[in-house]
């Protein structure tokens, strides 16, 4: 799985840079996340030549994530195609993982040398690949699966709609989603890390009690009465949250 978590850390600061609110920021996002995964790869020593097959896989299937999800996201359309390329990425990385170099490299050197907390003493680059890359993925990578899914149910509008919209979006009644969500999902993957799956449950459960006075007050007085259909901002919450944490726990399948 080294290269899944090497593939992950440049997957995850692509979009790191692009979720800023420079446009050319975007334009730099892929190419940056190549060199970061690259420079990655040879710091642990994945220099063999199976690793450079599938460092080519690996490149390839991240533009094509950023640019995808990006056009998906402005026009409303391709949201399959680009949910395919990140998970036929990852296919492709988990199914050749075996053929992966012993990783080690500068980066086991620095690991062996430094001196980490218990916690990460002593732990395989590999893992430390793995979860470094889940964590930057978590952060960034699962808004855009998230925003994803929402524009694709009508449930949040594409940057570039084709027709004229009027009235607030769901996201501007519940405003904090895109900075409270990959704190939830790092909290929800470092809690199952630590073997503390209870605790992670809470975390879930907390947030549903949280929100539930804000999605009463917001609830339509047409939808009060005859009792038709969900509300626009509880199912933009529903459907984000549910998105949101199961990327979270993907996380922490593959980590295991």
């Amino acid at each position: 799985m080294t290269w899944l978590g090497v593939w992950l850390v440049g997957v995850g600061l692509a979009d790191l840079v692009r979720a800023s609110p420079r446009p050319a920021a975007g334009r730099w996002a892929p190419a940056l996340g190549v060199a970061a995964m690259l420079v990655t790869g040879a710091a642990a020593g994945l220099l063999g030549a199976v690793d450079l097959v599938v460092a080519v896989g690996a490149a390839l299937a991240l533009v094509l994530w950023v640019r995808w999800s990006q056009e998906a996201l402005g026009s409303g359309r391709g949201h399959a195609a680009a949910l395919c390329s990140l998970a036929a990425g990852a296919a492709w990385l988990v199914a050749l993982s075996g053929w992966a170099s012993a990783p080690g490299g500068v980066l086991g050197r620095w690991l062996a040398w430094a001196q980490l907390p218990a916690a990460a003493a002593g732990a395989d680059p590999g893992r430390v690949l793995l979860v470094t890359g889940l964590v930057l993925a978590n952060l960034a990578t699962g808004n855009v699966i998230v925003r994803l899914v929402l524009v694709s149910i009508g449930a949040l509008r594409p940057a570039r709609p084709t027709l004229p919209v009027g009235g607030p979006e769901p996201a501007e009644q519940l405003r904090g989603g895109r900075l409270l969500g990959p704190m939830e999902r790092v909290l929800v993957l470092g809690l199952g890390l630590a073997g503390q799956l209870t605790a992670a449950g809470l975390v879930i459960a907390a947030k549903g009690l949280i929100r539930f006075p804000e999605l009463q007050a917001t609830r339509s007085e047409r939808e009060s009465v005859d009792g038709l259909g969900i509300d626009a901002v509880t199912e933009y919450f529903l459907v984000g949250s549910f998105v949101s944490w199961l990327v979270a726990l993907a996380s922490l399948a593959l980590s295991r």
